[in-house]
């Protein structure tokens, strides 16, 4: 059993590490406006990984690779992403000061980033895929450890994204690229227009 906690933790863990979208939002979020606003987002996107983990815990298999769920999943993602991404290439920029107030973006409120966090988690197919992955290797687990192992991952990724944002938001952090905000801005998103396009790439493979 220690076994199996340790694989599926290190797993978890692993995937939780590489960055996307979640991070590249939450890292902007905490340098332009704290980490206490940047948690709305962390909330969200814990909300977001607790949803999947649900419904491959109930072994729902409907959003699978191929199937027109997750089709439409990917495509989803795709937009949104791209629409993020676009957003911040034509920003106009944000000017941000080392008592972390700014000028030229508006503040976003703690509800807006849940939900802006919690529509990256639940329209990113690779979080679907990882957990229907991981969860269909427990089979022979029982439900109520099944369950515990969800409640474990959902817990890392709050905390993780709440750390995240914490080492983001701390003044140290601001001062250093409190000249570089613009730069951040376009270099997220570019990115997450690259990651929008290779969703889309993927979608289109999949047909």
């Amino acid at each position: 059993m220690i076994e199996q906690f340790l694989m599926v933790a290190g797993a978890h863990f692993l995937a939780l590490l590489s960055p996307g979208p979640d991070f590249f939002l939450i890292v902007r979020t905490a340098l332009l406006h704290g980490w206490r606003r940047a948690s709305g987002i962390c909330v969200g996107v814990a909300l977001g990984n607790g949803l999947f983990i649900g419904l491959a815990w109930a072994g729902l298999s409907a959003i699978q690779p191929g199937s027109p769920a997750f089709t439409i999943l990917q495509w989803a993602g795709s937009l949104y992403l791209a629409w993020l991404g676009w957003q911040l290439l034509r920003s106009p920029g944000t000017s941000i000061t080392v008592d972390g107030s700014t000028h030229g973006a508006p503040r976003p409120g703690w509800g807006q980033g849940l939900r802006m966090g919690l529509a990256s988690a639940l329209l990113n197919p690779k979080n679907a895929l990882f957990y229907a992955s991981l969860f269909s290797l427990l089979a022979g687990t029982p439900r109520s450890l099944q369950a515990l192992y969800g409640v474990w991952m959902v817990s890392v990724v709050l905390g993780w994204d709440l750390l995240v944002a914490a080492a983001a938001g701390h003044r140290a952090v601001v001062e250093r690229f409190a000249r570089h905000l613009r730069s951040i801005e376009r270099v997220t998103g570019a990115t997450l227009l690259l990651i929008a396009v290779g969703v889309a790439t993927q979608a289109l493979a999949n047909r």
